[in-house]
């Protein structure tokens, strides 16, 4: 209802003011005054509209001030302008510094009243899907996203931060704990919902094949390219893009995809024409970045134009404490074979769930969970139905013998790989165990995969 709905009438005509304040109370909208720009800003505060009405001619500060000072602040209601004759592009520069509308005066009332209550009717719908997502996220859900644990309630909260911006963000997290779904839930909560969803692994696709899949190419820019194809930044246009596994990407081609993304053009392969495109590019990988940067194969400049906002989910081992509501999830989202009646999970199998390190995370548990599902009798899946790596799980030894003989070296070589495998694949965890930094345990992992790299060749 409009009555619900604050406007801020920033007008320093007292007369104009005052008639402006009359005839937006008579349709419903509670309305308070200001006379100049100080006090538009003091109102701003302290009355909290939900829609300002500026003139851009006030005292002490102007419109344009005004408006500038509210986004600085992160202000967040709409503002619509009144410009007199003469206006029109300071009216304009409004509308580039985020002004919602503007209306040359004299006002026509009835314009007015129908721009207020659409305005409202927006508003309250948008208030109303707010207020629904923070239910869910009380009740430890978040689109696709499951987790009433600290961990996932801060990677949610991250989420909603983010989503209604346009800024790039990369998804951080081992295998299996779900950077695609936070990518999707980024898009779906974003203004971009309406548009494209692409989602491409740069691990996937042979280097040969990643730059025509990314940008597209022309008929005949290579052998077999019989027609023109679209890449998957023209798919995406007007939507959102996810680079997953981008820390697989060759040097040379994070050099374009670089390009594509601070100016907004490409060229398809093969082609000479360039092609605007609006894209927001989310990226994901499990590697990690800074250290790719230190040995020269992911560009610096790339990955802080891509990291403007980081999130870092957290491993399955991290909030165990979330494996009941996501076996539940899992049991709503999966097809139960038929013939079958499947209605929960018994409380030794639960146990026996929780008690696991689950190196796959939380794809490994779906898929646990799904084969699960095949193998019971039901009506509840119990210990028997689970894999047999999950039953054998606790019953290796933590204990690590040192041979005598050995070098200092190769001790501390099986002493982090055993501790990655005790964490369960968890490397922060594992860090936190052996008293060293994450950026320090990454570095002797590399080094020991690197020489027997060496060693095989």
């Amino acid at each position: 209802m409009p009555g619900e709905k604050r406007i801020l009438v920033a007008e320093d005509d007292v007369a104009t003011g005052q008639a402006w304040s009359e005839l937006i109370a008579s349709w419903g909208f509670k309305v308070s005054i200001a006379e100049d720009g100080k006090r538009a800003l003091e109102l701003a505060e302290s009355y909290d509209p939900h829609i300002l009405l500026l003139d851009l001619r006030l005292p002490q500060l102007n419109g344009l001030e005004v408006l500038s000072e509210l986004r600085r602040r992160g202000a967040q209601f709409p503002t619509i302008m009144i410009s007199g004759e003469g206006e029109i592009a300071d009216a304009v520069q409004a509308i580039k510094l985020g002004a919602y509308d503007y209306l040359r005066k004299p006002v026509d009332p009835p314009h007015l009243k129908v721009l207020l209550n659409n305005l409202s009717a927006h508003l309250t719908v948008s208030e109303e899907n707010q207020r629904l997502r923070r239910r869910l996220l009380r009740a430890g859900e978040l689109g696709r996203l499951v987790g009433q644990s600290a961990p996932m309630r801060r990677v949610m909260t991250l989420i909603e931060q983010v989503a209604p911006s346009t800024a790039s963000v990369v998804i951080l997290g081992d295998s299996g704990t779900g950077k695609e779904l936070v990518a999707r839930t980024i898009h779906e909560l974003s203004p971009r919902r309406g548009g494209p969803y692409i989602a491409i692994n740069c691990a996937a696709l042979p280097e040969t094949l990643m730059e025509s899949e990314l940008f597209g190419h022309e008929r005949g820019a290579f052998t077999g390219a019989d027609r023109r194809r679209e890449g998957c930044f023209e798919l995406a246009n007007g939507g959102t893009l996810l680079l997953d596994e981008i820390g697989e990407m060759k040097a040379e081609l994070q050099a374009k995809l670089l390009r594509v993304i601070e100016e907004g053009k490409l060229r398809r392969l093969g082609g000479s024409a360039e092609i605007s495109v609006d894209v927001r590019v989310l990226a994901a990988t499990n590697r990690n970045l800074e250290a790719a940067i230190r040995d020269s194969r992911f560009r610096e400049d790339l990955y802080y134009r891509l990291n403007v906002f980081a999130i870092e989910l957290p491993p399955l081992s991290e909030h165990s404490e979330d494996i009941p509501a996501l076996v539940e999830h899992f049991m709503r989202e999966l097809e139960v074979p038929a013939g079958k009646t499947v209605s929960g999970v018994d409380a030794e199998a639960l146990e026996g769930l929780k008690g696991f390190r689950w190196p796959g995370n939380v794809r490994q548990l779906r898929n646990v969970i799904e084969r699960a599902l095949i193998v019971t009798k039901g009506p509840l899946i119990g210990a028997a139905d689970l894999p047999p790596d999950l039953k054998r799980a606790g019953t290796g030894s933590d204990v690590l013998e040192i041979k005598l003989g050995a070098s200092l070296d190769e001790v501390e070589r099986n002493l982090i790989k055993r501790t990655v495998e005790f964490a369960g694949g968890n490397k922060s965890r594992a860090a936190e165990i052996l008293g060293v930094s994450l950026k320090t345990l990454y570095n002797r992992l590399e080094r020991y995969q690197n020489r027997d790299s060496h060693d095989v060749a």
